[in-house]
């Protein structure tokens, strides 16, 4: 059984928002909270698993409109835990991936409160499986990066854009959709080929889930026309090309190697 005493704190994946994603112990732990601290991105279906009588509190950050800065959030969470509540701070996708997980741990173990992690699916692979695509691939792509374009406004993206040009890897850019001129110009620059594969995908494991095949050069046209409103990731790179492309692809690197 999971440990989960009155005065303690678990932060808690919510997946990429398909509640079928969800693993079986952030479902159990959802169900033992006594308060919830939850994001936008958690849908209707998730909060409904929460008992009748927990407290339910939206926290979320969305496209630069903050309901409640980070400091907020984490006085809020140690002051239910000391007034012993069992306390889920409920993210969407992976606590540790891009989720601010590190300023919660520390603001709870400050305050002597003691805080477990439940990881959840991250969007990359609910947009992988959803495209059905694999994010590494034998002779392709033998690495995979994780980079947020999140940044604020007027300031570029301070990422190291020669490492993430790299011919050989896979690279899932998410809260990609707004920077995607410059995540394309910048990479280009760098020496990624202009006809480098891309997948964006948008509400990835939802029912409004869109996604589009581009190129790296077109990329800018694409995330400006061919997505709606909701939260967009980038996948780019060789394995993110059409399935018939990559089968080429492959057949033509074992040909190689059997020579």
């Amino acid at each position: 059984m999971t440990d989960f005493p009155p005065g303690s704190v678990w932060l808690v994946g919510a997946g990429p928002g398909d509640a079928e994603l969800l693993t079986r112990k952030a479902e159990r732990l959802i169900g033992l909270a006594t308060v919830m601290f939850y994001d936008a991105l958690v849908g209707p279906d998730i909060l409904e698993m929460a008992a009748r009588s927990a407290r339910l509190v939206h926290v979320g950050k969305r496209s630069g409109r903050h309901s409640k800065d980070q400091s907020t959030i984490d006085k809020l969470i140690v002051e239910a835990a000391l007034s012993g509540e069992k306390v889920v701070r409920l993210k969407g996708g992976d606590p540790a991936i891009f989720g601010r997980a590190t300023e919660e741990l520390d603001a709870c173990r400050a305050a002597g409160v003691g805080v477990q992690i439940c990881p959840g699916v991250t969007a990359a692979s609910a947009a992988a499986a959803s495209l059905g695509a694999s994010l590494t691939l034998r002779g392709l792509a033998r690495k995979l990066t994780f980079v947020t374009a999140h940044a604020r406004a007027g300031e570029d993206l301070k990422l190291n854009w020669s490492r993430l040009a790299d011919p050989e890897a896979t690279l899932a850019v998410y809260m990609g959709k707004a920077a995607a001129p410059e995540v394309s110009a910048r990479l280009i620059e760098a020496g990624l080929p202009a006809d480098t594969p891309v997948a964006l995908v948008e509400s990835a494991s939802l029912p409004a889930e869109r996604h589009f095949h581009t190129r790296l050069d077109l990329l800018p046209l694409a995330a400006r026309t061919a997505l709606g409103d909701g939260p967009a990731l980038l996948l780019i790179g060789a394995a993110m090309a059409r399935p018939e492309e990559v089968e080429g692809a492959v057949s033509e690197i074992a040909e190689r190697f059997a020579r």
